[in-house]
């Protein structure tokens, strides 16, 4: 199991699915979110919950709100939250939207992630994953200015900053359920 600790992001608006994603049903599970916490406890030792208010759920875990602001829904607020809630100096950062990717790619990302990085994340076809790695303490200045002022590209923020980008050639791994028809899509995946 992975020493570095792993934090699910589950505080979106989820405005394009219509409904929040993070408690849609998803496997055997209640929620895409139970789903998410019980794969990925396989694989870290220590598993968080980044959201806006953890009364939503009804199972145990162990759960980072995020602070009150005016653009709560942005990830900026969550990362803000996690570094100030945990004490280490770096954590695994994954949507919990992106239920397919898996041991394999998490251990890459792990494996190319150096000290003196302030991120690694992950990278496909399609572009940089911003909410598949790691981020490292030294990014939580700038997290806490871009938050301040209302900016909220993790893209630019990682492209300015010293990340290492790890290849993935296939983005099958990497499916996001933003809209209906890709949570449709992953119900039939994971049958």
């Amino acid at each position: 199991m992975l020493d570095t600790p792993c934090v699910i992001f589950a505080g979106g608006r989820s405005s394009r699915m219509g409904e929040d994603k993070s408690l849609l049903p998803f496997g055997t599970f209640n929620t895409l979110t139970e789903f998410q916490l019980n794969r990925l406890s396989k694989i870290f030792k220590n598993v968080y919950i980044s959201c806006k208010e953890s009364t939503k759920f009804s199972f145990e875990a162990e759960f980072i709100e995020d602070i009150k602001t005016d653009y709560i829904y942005a990830p900026t607020a969550g990362f803000v939250s996690v570094f100030s809630f945990l004490k280490c100096e770096k954590f695994f950062a994954l949507s919990v939207d992106s239920p397919f990717i898996g041991e394999d790619e998490i251990k890459k990302i792990v494996e190319a992630d150096r000290a003196d990085a302030d991120a690694t994340v992950a990278e496909t076809p399609r572009g940089i994953e911003p909410m598949c790695g790691i981020y490292h303490r030294s990014m939580e200045k700038k997290f806490t200015a871009m938050l301040h002022e209302n900016n909220h590209k993790l893209g630019f923020l990682l492209k300015t900053s010293n990340t290492i980008y790890v290849e993935f050639r296939s983005k099958k791994p990497f499916l996001n359920l933003n809209h209906p028809h890709e949570y449709q899509e992953a119900l039939s995946l994971i049958v």
